[in-house]
């Protein structure tokens, strides 16, 4: 495969931004098999936004010949206060629930390098984190915890001021090529890409891939958008205010999610008639449903009839002239959902001391 082949293949949608063309160029040129990671908060159940379409993304960048890390980021969601603060059981969650809901999708362990944050720090790393704080300011730093969903007023702990840094000294530390987050997380890598020339780190590329809406609609990202006089925010942080939750578990659809629940959750969704933007039925439909197979329309004759669409763009098209009923489009997309998390449902009927572990705690934001 070329070049770049291998380059459109990691800059394929849901990815919205990489950070540089050129440097992914670079990094292919000097190795076979660049090395990836993405990492996550130990922070819940797994939906459709964090676990599947992640789940897409890196099969492009494993055709690519990327090797993938998926990295279980224990002490982040520590700090953050996940799973009510309690590390043992944040720990036992990554390694059980949290890394088979990867496993139940596809990305088992010889394909995919599966590493426990906390297990890999030393030293080095620590001093590494010194480093990357020695070398920015707090205001740069505080700019930056917006990564752990939080405003930078919102009043969080003296340890949240460390996250950033430790986050940028995980990429230092795995000595990868290539890291891939959602938008939300792109301030960190500009912060880790802006001081590793003054610590003597390796440059790296980073992609950001689309944060895929929750059930409910836009939401805040509404009024911040279009309010008259208001600021426009950051792409990322727009994102966020609107982005699936899984502390907000009607506006998910968690991989793991029977047939029943899946269709109950999307009849309900925001969805309305003629209207594209900040529509979650149309994103899924993109982002998920449509990743290089058609979405087929089934709906009686006196309705239309069924109709494929071969692409994004007929989709979008043929929904805002109203050509499309919402139900008719929820429908479809409840048909593919489901049929792409059977081997999570499966699997997790087979493994249900995994869903209990994740059962058993305290969801927080």
């Amino acid at each position: 495969m070329d070049i770049e082949r291998k380059i459109d293949l990691v800059c394929r949608p849901p990815i919205e931004e990489v950070i540089t063309r050129e440097d992914l160029k670079e990094i292919f040129q000097n190795y076979g098999h660049p090395r990836h990671y993405i990492g996550f908060e130990i922070s819940g159940k797994v939906h459709i936004g964090s676990g599947l379409m992640t789940t897409l993304k890196i099969r492009d960048f494993m055709e690519a010949g990327v090797k993938p890390t998926i990295w279980l980021a224990d002490y982040h969601a520590w700090i953050n206060g996940k799973l009510g603060g309690d590390l043992p059981k944040i720990q036992e969650v990554a390694e059980g629930y949290f890394k088979h809901a990867f496993v139940s999708l596809g990305l088992t362990e010889d394909k995919v390098d599966y590493k426990l944050a906390s297990k890999v720090y030393d030293e080095d790393f620590w001093k590494t984190v010194l480093d990357i704080s020695r070398n920015t300011t707090i205001a740069r730093v505080l700019r930056t915890v917006t990564i752990m969903g939080r405003k930078e007023t919102e009043a969080t702990s003296a340890a949240s001021i460390v996250y950033p840094a430790m986050q940028a000294a995980d990429i230092a530390k795995l000595d990868i090529q290539i890291a891939h987050a959602g938008m939300d997380q792109r301030k960190v890598h500009m912060l880790a890409r802006e001081v590793f020339p003054k610590i003597g780190k390796k440059k790296f590329a980073a992609v950001h891939g689309h944060l895929l809406p929750g059930l409910q609609g836009p939401g805040r990202m509404d009024a911040a958008v279009t309010s008259s006089g208001s600021p426009v925010p950051d792409k990322e942080d727009v994102q966020i205010e609107a982005k699936m939750s899984k502390s907000k578990p009607s506006s998910a659809i968690f991989i793991h999610d029977t047939e029943d629940e899946v269709k109950s959750k999307i009849s309900k969704a925001y969805c309305p008639e003629k209207t594209i933007d900040g529509n979650p039925m149309i994103e899924y439909a993109e982002f998920i449903c449509m990743r290089g197979k058609p979405l087929k329309i089934e709906r009686p004759a006196k309705f239309g009839g069924d109709v494929e669409f071969a692409t994004v763009g007929e989709l979008k098209t043929t929904y805002s002239e109203g050509k499309l009923h919402p139900m008719d489009l929820k429908n479809a997309v409840a048909k593919e959902l489901i049929t792409l998390l059977k081997p999570s449902r499966d699997y997790f009927a087979q493994h249900k001391e995994y869903l209990e572990q994740i059962n058993e705690v305290t969801i927080t934001r």
